[in-house]
């Protein structure tokens, strides 16, 4: 009697288990794939426009300073220049950004000049103007049919000129 039993068991513990040996395996490993291959890409379009936006903002910083701290305007557009190809470079974006110099409190729209045109760049002791980085950016992995028109990032930085810039000029030239 017991016999029976521990046969009749077993028939049934086989008959159970039988039909689901490896199925947990492969839908774990499939629905990991559905859920991790988005959520991966998702992270890394997050990531790349996160980059686009930090370097274009650490460009804006950097030309207004190479500005301020030139001797002459002309100079200072072209250091302002080196530094957005560096500071888009550093964040491993593509260096084609248009620099613009506006005047303070405008709008980095469009219609500003483009460099090597200072515009309302000074270096006059006291002197306000803004300088904007615009740049195109492009999303990985997507299409530009399905991206859109608007895929611009802005970025300005206010800089104001030392008050005390032509009397150090003095000083340092006596």
């Amino acid at each position: 009697m017991k016999r029976l039993l521990r046969q009749a068991r077993r028939r049934d513990f086989q008959l159970l288990g039988s039909g689901d040996r490896g199925a947990a395996t492969i839908e774990f490993v499939f629905l990991g794939i559905l859920i991790l291959v988005p959520l991966f890409y998702v992270a890394i379009a997050i990531f790349s426009v996160q980059s686009s936006m930090l370097g274009t903002t650490q460009a804006a910083r950097e030309a207004g300073r190479a500005v301020v701290k030139a001797p002459d305007l002309a100079t200072g557009v072209q250091r302002a220049q080196y530094a957005v190809r560096l500071a888009l470079q550093d964040q491993g974006v593509k260096a084609d950004a248009v620099l613009r110099f506006v005047k303070s409190g405008d709008s980095c729209s469009t219609n500003g000049p483009a460099a090597p045109d200072p515009g309302a760049a000074t270096l006059d002791a006291g002197g306000r103007f803004t300088v904007c980085v615009v740049l195109d950016f492009d999303i990985p992995g997507v299409p530009s049919f399905f991206e859109g028109a608007s895929k611009t990032i802005t970025a300005q930085y206010e800089v104001q000129v030392d008050k005390l810039r032509n009397s150090k000029r003095r000083l340092s030239g006596a």
